[in-house]
């Protein structure tokens, strides 16, 4: 997949990831791109380590986005524990 496909799908995961654990996230689009972007890769290597698949098939394929989507759900909940300390003025 290219670069542009990543970019989508991590955009959609963190979208997706953000409406699946609600509440309060110091970060906006970018961000959550970002954590899209790192959660399909995380989710991609955790499926090959644990089930020693390659979950990372395709843009249409869904394992690809159950990947990307639970990868940004991971990377969402250690984001808030980082951040969630911090108290803004």
């Amino acid at each position: 997949m290219g670069v542009i496909a990543w970019i989508l799908i991590g955009l959609f995961a963190g979208i997706i990831a953000k409406l699946l654990m609600p509440g309060k996230d110091p970060g906006g689009i970018i961000v959550t791109i970002l954590i899209g972007i790192a959660g399909g890769l995380l989710g991609g290597w955790l499926g090959k380590v644990i089930f020693g698949i390659d979950s990372i098939d395709g843009f249409f394929e869904i394992s690809t986005w159950i990947a990307a989507i639970v990868g940004s759900m991971i990377l969402l909940a250690l984001y808030r524990l980082i951040t969630g300390n911090r108290r803004h003025a």
